[in-house]
């Protein structure tokens, strides 16, 4: 009787956790809409402290935890310029994790981003924008942020592609009962920290680099193919003179009712040019061997005594 109690009462605390998981889970958001419009953006200018990191996203956690913790009442904010998806490595990542120090035309405390600089954070303020596009998720636990990775960007992605906009960075704002994902439409390039503003222009650098260096073997490349050209064309010319005899024959070959209803007629008229050269080649060498013969021939002695040589006398 005791064992069927002990496991009756394991039972109902299994239940229980798997009640009190699961409520949990739906007070953070699980079942919560996603709302997405475009329009004026929750915060004006802001100046914030910041951290930057090149690492996968998920490791940003800890950046958020430490800047809570120097000041635990100022709203969070990280900017992430990278697409996982867009051939961008997750170790290569960019984004920059902080507080916001003040909003609008309101100074940041002095002592307070003393601290923030201390602890290794940089100061740098975003301008105002008119259009972003926006979404909320509720912001109830620390199981908020998670959920809303997997609930809001997928949408938020897919908001954007099918209007065509240019939205450009992602940035989570975390006021105290919503998480704010604002997307700006205008003065991105403001919102880049200096960190990302070096790293492309070293990248922008090295692409040049390379162009030159491609520019340069083209060029190269280029005036050799140009000069093999004029070698070839040159060459063919110094062939012209032999090959006029079958001038004639090639305007046939090159006729395109010849080529197209007389191919065999072709064929064997190229057969008898080339035999017709072939002779042509004989007859010359026989002439030349005459004449060789002729002047290696011993002059001949006639009957007063006088030499002659073949085709002429001396």
């Amino acid at each position: 009787m005791s064992d069927l109690l002990i496991l009756a009462l394991i039972l109902v605390l299994v239940l229980s956790l798997i009640v009190t998981v699961g409520a949990l889970v739906v007070y953070s958001g699980l079942l919560s809409s996603v709302t997405i419009r475009t329009g004026s953006p929750p915060i004006r200018k802001i100046t914030i402290a910041y951290k930057f990191k090149e690492a996968p996203y998920k490791d940003s956690g800890a950046t958020f935890t430490e800047a809570c913790s120097i000041g635990p009442k100022l709203r969070c904010i990280g900017v992430f310029y990278d697409c996982p998806k867009d051939s961008v490595s997750s170790d290569k990542c960019r984004y920059a994790v902080g507080s916001i120090l003040s909003e609008g035309e309101e100074q940041p405390d002095d002592e307070l981003q003393r601290l923030y600089e201390k602890f290794g954070f940089s100061v740098i303020s975003f301008p105002e924008v008119d259009h972003a596009v926006e979404a909320i998720f509720p912001n109830r636990s620390p199981l908020s942020a998670m959920m809303a990775t997997y609930r809001v960007y997928p949408e938020l992605a897919s908001y954007i592609m099918e209007r065509k906009l240019c939205a450009f960075p992602y940035m989570e704002i975390y006021a105290e009962n919503a998480i704010h994902y604002v997307c700006p439409l205008a003065r991105q390039n403001s919102f880049l920290v200096p960190e990302v503003r070096q790293a492309e222009k070293r990248e922008d650098e090295s692409d040049e680099d390379r162009r030159t260096d491609v520019t340069g073997a083209d060029s190269n490349s280029e005036s050799s193919y140009k000069s093999h050209d004029v070698q070839s064309e040159s060459r063919e010319t110094s062939l012209a003179p032999s090959s006029a005899p079958s001038v004639r024959d090639q305007d046939n070959r090159d006729d395109p009712s010849e080529r197209g209803e007389h191919s065999d007629r072709g064929s064997s008229g190229s057969v008898a040019s080339g035999s017709s050269f072939e002779e042509l080649g004989l007859e010359l060498d026989e002439d030349d061997h005459r004449e060789e013969e002729e002047e290696e021939a011993p002059p001949k002695t006639t009957a007063d005594g006088s030499q002659s040589v073949a085709g002429g006398e001396e």
